[in-house]
């Protein structure tokens, strides 16, 4: 007896009849059941969302944006909601929004509140507030609703933010533009100020140096000043025996009118020394004048500055009048002189008169000196001073230079922006990532998604339901002490067919009637084919191992596949301690391999699943094989089993 005869007569067995036959029917129908009905129902519920009532509060007053226009920031956002619809949005009352989420009637609310606009336009001053949006769940209406409405509301976030950023970023880069214009208009005024100061500098110099001349000429007019004192002084003291002696002088009268001419010419070249300085004086009162308006001096300044040279030069103008009055009594001394000759009489009523004017010559010569001595103290102070002036001037246009080199530097740091290149700079401030995604393999609905799950979740239930009717071992053919390995393919053969039928039908209904087409279709039908088989030996195994109990250990078995083969999440998210299972269960590597091949992943990987479900497979059937080799022999135990389900 072959193994195939075994599984003939096995087949015979469970199809004898009309219901044994409507139950084999049934036992292949249940994996696409299972699998097809869970995909259908969740082909693309995304798809579906804009179904999901959800409110929508719009509280917000508006505002007035940096540049102060109107901006109605939550009414775009809301009127952005509604356009799109996500959901089924319902523009409400918070009252009703909250009433609603509380009895059902909505699975969640987004309120926009009322300072939204405010504090979004804020961000442009420099006080700014967040703009905030509130989300009012109820995890009793919908878990997964309420979460796919946070990430509807992480979007909006994002939006709003990015158009903010990039208002604030124009705003913020017009006063980087503001910036560099004023560093440049300061640049060129720092570039004047450092050709004013240079222009000052120089004419401080010329002042010093005619302060200079000035103190020189006014301690050469002191000189002549203090000469011509001690000649009148001399003259003084000459003639004041005069008016006892004026019979004498008609027998010197000649003599006298000789001196006389001599001490009048004295008198011109002082008047002439006097003019001099008076020239020098109102000439250099021009030139002081012009070099402080062009050292750029201020009027209230300049106006101080030549009343002081008009205070020093005031002793000058004095001695000048003065000796020009001595000057003319000498002259009228020379001439009374010649007239002594001619009368003794007209010499004697004149000399009282001739020796006052020679005091009063002296005076004015006295005062002549001391004047010229203040204007050479004064010119030598201004001399100094201008010196001074020079110096700072100096430093200052050093500091000028300096300043004109930093502003330069700093506009060349800022960069140059016409509108365009703003508003572009802007906008990728406020929206500095752009994702461009690339699929290598791509499910493309949320039930393509789930599809390798589901089917290998099928061929486990299509493999453990058929030992319900199939027996795992023959006990004809133990009887007829077949080999071990013969009697372990017989019990194997029957329930892999019909697991062969269940996936030809599952994978059918799934690409065809659900559209969730495999890249690989024949390649996809061939693996779940293998899984199937596979499933189905261990299945087996379990069965012909511990009987009934081995039935409710492959269930716990399927449990622990669930959870460990990463179907719906990442497998890295399970708990690690379950991670050794994830490695070693078949289902891990069925689900794997699904995806490679319904993708189209990378299939060098389902070769490696194709190996382990494989091995599983032959381990499997090996274990049945030892266990119909045990199975040979009776025991009580076998006779009258302790646990019967």
């Amino acid at each position: 007896m072959t193994s195939l005869r075994i599984a003939l007569t096995e087949l015979r067995r469970i199809t004898a009849g009309k219901l044994p036959k409507i139950a084999v029917l049934a036992m292949v129908l249940i994996p696409t059941l299972y699998a097809g009905l869970y995909l259908y129902a969740n082909h693309d519920p995304y798809a579906n969302l804009d179904h999901v009532p959800a409110a929508l509060v719009v509280e917000d007053t508006g505002a007035k944006d940096t540049s102060g226009e109107d901006m109605q920031a939550g009414r775009d956002v809301a009127d952005d909601l509604l356009e799109r619809r996500d959901f089924d949005w319902q523009e409400v009352s918070r009252e009703e929004a909250v009433e609603g989420v509380h009895e059902g009637r909505y699975d969640f609310a987004l309120a926009i509140p009322a300072d939204f606009s405010k504090s979004l336009s804020s961000v442009g001053t420099k006080d700014p507030e967040t703009a905030r949006l509130q989300m009012v769940t109820n995890d009793a209406n919908s878990y997964l609703s309420t979460t796919i409405a946070d990430t509807v509301t992480d979007k909006v976030r994002d939006a709003v933010a990015s158009r903010v950023s990039k208002e604030a970023a124009d705003t913020f880069l017009i006063g980087i533009a503001d910036l560099r214009a004023g560093l440049v208009k300061g640049s060129n005024g720092a570039d004047r100020l450092v050709d004013g100061l240079g222009k000052a500098r120089k004419g401080a110099t010329e002042l010093k140096a005619g302060a200079g001349r000035l103190s020189d000429g006014a301690g050469q007019l002191s000189d002549g000043a203090d000469r011509l004192s001690s000649g009148l002084g001399t003259i003084e003291s000459k003639v004041a025996p005069l008016p006892g002696q004026t019979r004498k002088l008609a027998n010197g009268a000649r003599k006298v009118a000789d001196a006389d001419a001599t001490i009048a010419s004295y008198g011109r070249l002082a008047a002439s020394a006097v003019d001099t300085i008076r020239v020098r004086h109102r000439d250099n009162r021009k030139q002081l004048a012009s070099e402080l308006r062009s050292m750029g001096l201020p009027r209230g300044q300049r106006k101080r500055i030549i009343a002081v040279y008009d205070r020093i030069g005031q002793p000058i103008h004095d001695a000048g009048t003065e000796v020009k009055g001595v000057r003319d009594k000498l002259n009228k001394l020379a001439s009374g002189a010649d007239a002594v000759a001619d009368g003794n009489e007209k010499l004697a009523n004149a000399v009282p008169q001739l020796v006052q004017g020679i005091s009063d010559a002296k005076s004015g010569a006295d005062r002549l000196s001391s004047g010229a001595d203040q204007l050479a103290d004064g010119a030598t102070r201004l001399e100094t001073g201008a010196g001074k002036l020079g110096t700072g001037l100096k430093k200052l246009r050093k500091g000028a230079v300096k300043l004109r080199n930093g502003l330069r530097h700093g506009a060349e740091q800022v960069p140059v922006m016409d509108a365009d290149t703003r508003h572009r700079v802007a906008r990728t401030i406020g929206d500095p990532v752009d994702i461009h995604s690339s699929s290598q393999a791509e499910a493309k609905t949320y039930g393509a998604g789930l599809a390798p799950f589901f089917l290998s979740l099928s061929a486990w239930i299509g493999g453990y339901v058929l030992f319900m009717l199939v027996r795992p071992l023959s006990q004809r053919a133990l009887a007829a002490n077949q080999t071990p390995l013969r009697v372990a393919l017989g019990g194997w053969y029957p329930p892999m067919l019909i697991g062969l039928a269940q996936m030809a039908v599952v994978l059918s209904v799934v690409t065809f009637a659900l559209d969730v087409k495999p890249v690989h279709i024949p390649n996809t039908m061939l693996f779940l084919m293998l899984t199937s088989a596979a499933f189905i030996a261990i299945v087996h195994a379990l069965n012909a191992l511990l009987g009934s109990a081995g039935q409710f250990l492959g269930l716990v078995l399927m449990v622990l596949q669930l959870v460990t083969c990463g179907g719906t999440f990442p497998w890295q998210t399970i708990p690690e301690p379950l991670y050794f299972l994830h490695h070693v269960l078949p289902m891990s590597y069925a689900v794997d391999g699904l995806r490679q091949l319904m993708y189209g992943g990378m299939e060098a990987r389902v070769l490696t699943d194709v190996l382990v479900i494989a091995a599983w497979g032959l381990l499997a059937l090996l274990v049945t094989a030892r266990v119909a080799r045990k199975q040979r022999v009776w025991s009580a135990k076998r006779v009258r089993p302790e646990l019967v389900l």
